[in-house]
């Protein structure tokens, strides 16, 4: 008898959320989890060939091995790079004279007419 070990496989959407709780063979590697999972027939748009995944926010490879207790997460793609959000933010906050407060940068001058 094989020893078998329980993990987490999870993956959102904005609109839905699944975590699901398994047990796989103690030597199962991540690609073989999510498959053991069932996840992929729940989201059928998951490619797992190009899937990022990581076990509590680190990210590993679908060869890594799982152990007791990991939780395997899928990583949907970025739809906006956070670098350049964070950039609009600070530009906007100098506009509006609030940089020092938001973004610990100077403020420009706001002359009045």
């Amino acid at each position: 008898m094989s020893e078998s070990v329980t993990i987490e496989v999870v993956y959102a959407l904005p609109e839905r959320q699944s975590l699901l709780t398994i047990n796989v063979p103690a030597n199962c590697t991540v690609q073989q989890a999510i498959v053991r999972s069932g996840i992929l027939d729940m989201y059928p748009d998951i490619e797992l060939e190009n899937q990022k995944v990581g076990i509590w926010s680190r990210a590993v490879k679908m060869t890594d091995r799982v152990k007791a207790g990991d939780r395997v997460e899928l990583y949907r793609p970025l739809i906006a790079d956070p670098k350049e959000l964070r950039r609009r933010r600070a530009e906007k906050a100098k506009q509006e004279g609030r940089a020092n407060q938001v973004t610990g940068g100077k403020a420009l001058n706001k002359t009045s007419s």
